[in-house]
């Protein structure tokens, strides 16, 4: 027998809206996609598509630039 869990269906109707809401409040607020999936558990792009579901002004990617140092 297999120790893997079942693959997910993504959520329909009013149940996908609100969990879709929680996630965007809590993007919004300065959560990381990658901090939410792993508090929800769930996948990284699952998370983003229903952030992006729920209408989600991503923020840009990645922190500062590197600094060049002299040489």
């Amino acid at each position: 027998m297999s120790r893997k869990t079942p693959a997910r269906k993504l959520m329909a109707g009013a149940a996908r809206d609100k969990v879709a809401a929680e996630l965007k409040a809590q993007y919004e607020s300065g959560t990381s996609i990658r901090a939410i999936a792993k508090t929800t558990n769930r996948s990284y792009g699952g998370v983003h598509r229903l952030l992006a579901d729920a209408g989600v002004v991503f923020r840009s990617r990645g922190g500062e630039m590197r600094k060049k140092t002299s040489t």
